[in-house]
């Protein structure tokens, strides 16, 4: 059975992780949300995207024992490929939200991050837990999670390893809503569903411009936005918004 499956319903994709019970990222899991990850991205019939571990628990890190009898050499040159896992799910050209459920811990607190939002169960439990076991994080944890909640709050997980519930995480901006756990999955489409309306060029122009800005100064990001800015007016969602605005007001475009 394949650990990382694509189903795609009213032009959302849902990637859904199934490695019971825990959903533990190992090697076969990160290889498939790689090749999820390609087939959402080509898909022009996706328009956005849902992650999800399944009612019980999203992921709780990831499968210690691959790694456990590696030498140093191996997981030096191992690294890249699993850092890239995860961050082949931050590239996709689309809104992605995950749902949260039970635990995202190490490496699926890191897949989480990779996500443009986090809509978390009540129950959920989120951290970086990788310091109590004499390592750090190695899927993105060290520099998206500053980048999401600040240095300080970024530190305070990492440096204790300690787990915080979903109210904790709504409070410091790590997810972005909280909702009873029989609705995570349910919210998450929703939201997806709304974004998928959206005009496709646009959003993903948008994605490029905050995300790549993110890493460069200022003037470099300025320069880009400008770039991707004249770049959309290219396209016929671009004629189609404009269109509808000056005849019908704003929010009333249908984007094709």
């Amino acid at each position: 059975m394949a650990k990382v499956s694509v189903e795609v319903d009213d032009r959302v994709a849902t990637i859904r992780l199934d490695r019971p019970p825990m959903n533990a990222i190992n090697s076969d899991v990160q290889e498939g949300l790689r090749a999820a990850a390609d087939e959402v991205t080509k898909n022009a019939d996706v328009r956005a995207v849902v992650v999800y571990g399944g009612e019980k628990v999203f992921a709780a890190g990831a499968d210690v024992k691959e790694f456990g009898g590696q030498d140093h050499e191996y997981l030096a040159r191992d690294a890249a490929r699993v850092i890239s896992s995860i961050d082949s799910i931050a590239r996709i050209p689309k809104p992605v939200i995950a749902a949260v459920t039970g635990y995202a811990l190490g490496g699926g607190c890191e897949l989480a991050l990779a996500a443009d939002f986090r809509i978390a169960a009540d129950n959920a439990k989120l951290g970086q837990p990788e310091i109590l076991l004499g390592i750090i994080p190695g899927m993105g944890g060290t520099q998206r999670l500053p980048r999401l909640v600040g240095p300080a709050k970024a530190k305070d997980l990492i440096f204790t390893g300690r787990f915080i519930d979903a109210q904790e995480a709504l409070e410091i901006g790590l997810v972005d809503a909280v909702v009873p756990a029989d609705e995570v999955y349910r919210a998450a489409v929703a939201m997806a569903q709304k974004l998928a309306k959206g005009p496709a060029l646009a959003l993903a122009a948008a994605k490029a411009a905050i995300d790549e800005g993110l890493d460069v100064d200022l003037a470099t990001g300025l320069r880009l936005e400008s770039h991707l800015f004249g770049a959309v007016f290219a396209t016929e969602d671009s004629r189609i918004g404009i269109a509808s605005f000056i005849e019908n007001g704003p929010g009333k475009a249908v984007f094709r």
